[in-house]
């Protein structure tokens, strides 16, 4: 995430320098992702490692959710700017600028291998970590936008036409939007205590259920994540009058770790009726 920032930083002045020069709006679009996948992994990785510090008095479960905090601006982030180029599209449609083709392509091009190494180190890790995602997200728009002006300055050097410019930069904005809006939903079903995508409530109850004979029934489940790769989860479990409730205690863990991926539980065993039955309120 640190040599992606620094690359897309770095590279983000020359774009804007270009784009101001050549009068490219796909250069701009792609200088105005630039800025905002600056700050967006910037905010990625300070999420990264403030989300590796331990727990304490204030958060008993840590930092982790700094990551889908930061994936869920980020996602927001991009939206806004979408809105922005599609707004600044229209109005170069209505109102053409010259464009000068050459810087453009050079301009481009360099962007887009800045982009292609920035994504290539961000990629692996993305298909798990949803932060990596969110910033991902970012980088893939700056690389499509790269590929956007590149074509776009190729078709203005052979023919002239400068509509191509504002069109192409609504087809990126447009592609971009679609990753960013996943990005956005998943992060909130994470922060709104959701059940996670790949847990089957209704086959979690039946499988423990028929884990232990001891087991009467599987009652008061609540399954979310703290991140899409940390689940959590709580639920009672009734059993048989004189059962061995650590035996069962364990078998239940076991299953939850090995066939669910859930490690973090806390199960409250009970022999007769549910305690919560007859709590006040």
């Amino acid at each position: 995430m640190l040599v992606a920032l620094v690359l897309t930083g770095g590279f983000m002045v020359a774009e804007i320098i270009g784009g101001l020069i050549s009068g490219s709006l796909a250069l701009l679009a792609d200088a105005g992702h630039m800025l905002t996948d600056t700050a967006a992994l910037a905010m990625a990785f300070m999420a990264a490692r403030m989300g590796r510090r331990p727990a304490d008095a204030l958060r008993s479960y840590g930092y982790h959710r700094l990551q889908i905090l930061a994936a869920f601006v980020n996602g927001l982030a991009f939206v806004a700017i979408v809105g922005w180029i599609l707004v600044e599209a229209v109005q170069r449609l209505l109102a053409p600028h010259e464009i000068l083709g050459d810087l453009m392509l050079v301009v481009a091009v360099l962007g887009l291998l800045v982009n292609i190494v920035a994504f290539a180190v961000l990629h692996p890790g993305a298909r798990t970590n949803l932060n990596l995602r969110g910033a991902a997200v970012h980088v893939l728009g700056d690389l499509l936008g790269s590929v956007a002006a590149i074509t776009a300055a190729v078709v203005i050097l052979l023919t002239g036409w400068t509509p191509v410019d504002p069109l192409l930069s609504v087809v990126v904005a447009l592609l971009i939007l679609r990753s960013a809006w996943f990005v956005v939903r998943e992060s909130a079903h994470v922060l709104l205590e959701g059940t996670p995508q790949d847990v089957d409530v209704a086959l979690l109850r039946a499988t423990l259920r028929d884990s232990s004979p001891a087991i009467q029934d599987i009652h008061h489940v609540h399954v979310w994540s703290l991140t899409p790769e940390r689940p959590l989860l709580t639920l009672h479990v009734r059993i048989d009058e004189g059962a061995d409730c650590t035996a069962v205690l364990h078998e239940v863990k076991r299953v939850l770790a090995e066939r669910f991926g859930i490690r973090h539980s806390t199960i409250q065993v009970e022999q007769g009726s549910c305690v919560d039955e007859h709590a006040p309120g």
